[in-house]
């Protein structure tokens, strides 16, 4: 893993800020509950704007806040510096969440030499399962995952 985690509230504060730079997760509205090595939780207070036709939170808006769970908790493993990008994310919609606040728990299944594979599962205001992710991510431009 090569390189020193900081300490989970240094760890949780610079996340914090690195996010508040990000346009996309403001608009969406995720926030952060906490990082620490190999996991990172967000939740989300879903409100209109991110609901489809049928009324309920569209899955996009869930498989972005999956791949930004899941991706948060991915650099926690890979040295410092190195850019990830999902190769791949595969969702499963166990349920409809018709509102409420909805929370993003994702964890590192296995960081190897080219690739950090995650998973991160959705649950809905209630505590039930919702939706379930696996997410592959891989170093970005010509980048490697080894120092």
């Amino acid at each position: 893993m090569g390189r020193k985690i900081p300490q989970k509230k240094s760890l949780i504060s610079a996340t914090r800020k690195h996010l508040k730079r990000s346009r996309a997760i403001t608009l969406l509205g995720f926030d952060l509950e906490t990082a620490e090595p190999g996991r990172a939780v967000l939740r989300l207070k879903a409100l209109p704007h991110h609901k489809q036709l049928n009324g309920v939170v569209h899955g996009g808006i869930l498989a972005a806040m999956a791949d930004t769970a899941a991706a948060i908790a991915a650099y926690t493993t890979v040295p410092t510096g190195v850019p990830l990008a999902t190769v791949e994310l595969k969702i499963n919609y166990l349920e409809a969440i018709p509102g409420g606040r909805i929370r993003a728990d994702a964890h590192v299944l296995r960081t190897g030499r080219n690739f950090v594979v995650t998973e991160c599962e959705i649950f809905n205001g209630k505590g039930a399962l919702a939706a379930k992710a696996l997410l592959t991510f891989g170093a970005a431009g010509g980048h490697s995952l080894q120092k």
